[in-house]
């Protein structure tokens, strides 16, 4: 009997392993990692996963991905180039400009024409790229920090001591000489905005008043003079409001502080002339439209007048001033008195009231003093409205608590 023996069954071939997929990551300046480790330098990815020869800039030091058939990287003048005459920039997007000439992604905020940052659609100053972390702070973030340069970010000044942003490709900040200078001979002065001169020397932003050439202060495009910069809080609706002082008098002008802040450890060391200034408070808060201690500007010249008149305010075609006659001018020449009045009625070239104010001597106090004045200035404001002041002459001089009216020669 022959006994049947079951044939042997094969092993089955095990299950093939699959190849293990492999991520690629990209990085910056061109090539690829592979689990982690780098893809060979002479490698970058292409379409479709293939393997393709990369070529790197052949500048020396350099190991960024070169560009077309430049043989260098973008920073090296690799890739298409800025068509504006003179600039060597690197192209932005598919214009033929770089950002600073208009190419690229643009800002989207109405009439702005600065570059977009990021992936925003905003340039930095409407609110676009990176913002600063700190609580409460929405400006731009500086560098690869998360803080704008206010609170710490970006490159600081390397002077020992100081914590400032460092001003472009200097290591240090405006005040300890970095940044662009001024190019006029023996200034080292920071040079302002586009220009390379410093404020003293015609750069940056000027006051927009015609024929003054003084440098414009803040957003209002005026100086200082002219209005222009942070006013003080209390006289800020006065036709002289003065510029206020953020780091000595929180904001208000000297002149201002003192009078609202007169017990402030600050306020004595506040010089003035206390008499005028109380003649100008006083005419403030009783009528509208009197300049200050400001210089004369007419119509018919670009040219500023250099004389100056206490209070002024031109009614009609009649300017009506008051002088604060500190002591009556006793030590005045009155011969300087007279050429004086000749010069501002010839650049006026119009009818001119001069109330002459003594607020010293004895016998009055000044209060009572002050409301005589009002008073008077009343009565030529109407008189001046009605017309009645077309007598002859330009000249008209009213003396108020003088004992002697001065006589000229």
């Amino acid at each position: 009997m022959v006994k049947a023996v079951a044939p042997e069954l094969a092993e089955p071939d095990p299950e093939p392993h699959p190849e293990p997929t492999l991520k690629r990551k990209y990085v910056k300046g061109g090539g690829a990692t592979l689990m982690g480790k780098s893809a060979p330098e002479d490698t970058q990815s292409g379409k479709g996963g293939k393997k393709r020869k990369r070529k790197a800039c052949i500048r020396d030091g350099c190991d960024k991905g070169a560009e077309g058939k430049t043989g260098m990287c973008k920073a090296h003048g690799g890739f298409k180039r800025c068509t504006e005459e003179g600039c060597d920039k690197s192209a932005r997007g598919a214009s033929d400009l770089c950002s600073a000439h208009g190419g690229g992604k643009r800002c989207t905020e109405e009439g702005c024409i600065r570059r977009g940052e990021g992936k925003t659609n905003k340039c930095k100053a409407h609110g676009g790229g990176k913002r600063c972390a700190e609580e409460g702070c929405d400006k731009s973030a500086q560098g690869a920090s998360d803080l704008c340069s206010a609170h710490g970010g970006g490159n600081r000044c390397t002077v020992d001591g100081c914590g400032k942003g460092a001003r472009g490709v200097t290591d240090m900040c405006n005040a300890h000489g970095g940044g662009k200078r001024c190019v006029v001979d023996g200034c080292g002065k920071s040079a302002q905005g586009a220009s390379d001169q410093c404020i003293a020397h015609g750069g940056g932003r000027r006051c927009m008043i015609k024929g003054c050439s003084k440098g414009a202060t803040g957003a209002s495009g005026l100086c200082i003079a002219h209005g222009g910069g942070t006013r003080c809080p209390y006289c800020v609706d006065w036709p002289d409001s003065r510029c206020g002082n953020a780091k000595k008098y929180d904001g208000y002008c000297a002149t201002c502080f003192k009078r609202v802040f007169p017990n402030d450890e600050r306020s004595t060391v506040i010089y003035e002339h206390s008499k005028e200034i109380r003649v100008r408070n006083a005419i403030n808060e009783h009528f509208d439209g009197f300049i200050h201690d400001q210089p004369l500007h007419t119509t018919h010249c670009d040219c500023t007048m250099r004389r100056r008149i206490d209070h002024r305010k031109l009614i009609g075609g009649t300017l009506l001033c008051v002088e604060t006659d500190e002591f009556a001018h006793r030590s005045y020449d009155p011969r300087d008195e007279e050429i004086r009045y000749d010069d501002l009625v010839a650049y006026h070239t119009g009818r001119m009231i001069f109330i002459r104010f003594n607020p010293d001597g004895k016998g009055v106090d000044m209060e009572d003093k002050i409301e005589r004045l009002l008073d008077e200035m009343r009565c030529q404001i109407e008189r001046t409205e009605r017309g009645e002041n077309d007598g002859p002459g330009l000249l008209e001089i009213i003396y108020l608590y003088y004992n002697k009216v001065p006589q000229t020669t």
